[in-house]
């Protein structure tokens, strides 16, 4: 193994928590997860040669990992009407009422639009307003307001339509 190699490996293994969580966020099932989870690798080690420091590390993994998960989710969102095979068991399922409140509200995330879910994301990773900014490629105030939004539109979704 190389020394890029080497390096490589040492970062994957830093930021793949952050990694998954990025494609956690874009699907639901676990064989896709790691799917996308293989995909950003590919996009990162691709991209690993030429990182030439603009930004940091951190910012430039997750910009790959959300931009390779939102264009694998508009491929997805073309092919909608291909039915998948499915088992009629899930196992990560949880019956307690904590993961129940955990999949409605990954449920009404998941009906953002990706950039919006990209945000929220960020934002539930504990980033600061600069750097989701910096991420996703918009001030720190704007993202406030579009944080405020999603919240709002979040909000709506919960409530019963009269």
């Amino acid at each position: 193994m190389d020394a890029l190699e080497k390096e490589f490996t040492g970062v994957v293994k830093s930021h793949k928590g952050a990694i998954y969580t990025v494609c956690y966020m874009f699907s639901k099932d676990a064989d896709e997860v790691k799917d996308l989870f293989q995909e950003v690798l590919i996009n990162l080690w691709q991209g690993f040669a030429r990182f030439r420091g603009d930004s940091s590390l951190d910012t430039w993994i997750w910009k790959v990992s959300l931009n390779t998960c939102i264009s694998a989710d508009r491929k997805r969102r073309r092919w909608k009407d291909v039915v998948p095979l499915t088992m009629d068991i899930n196992l990560f399922e949880d019956d307690d009422s904590e993961s129940r409140q955990i999949e409605l509200l990954r449920g009404r995330i998941n009906r953002l639009g990706p950039f919006d879910r990209a945000i929220v994301l960020l934002w539930l990773e504990n980033l600061s307003y600069d750097e989701i900014g910096d991420i996703v490629g918009i001030t720190a105030k704007n993202v406030s307001v579009r944080l405020v939004r999603i919240r709002e539109q979040l909000k709506k979704m919960s409530t019963p339509k009269k």
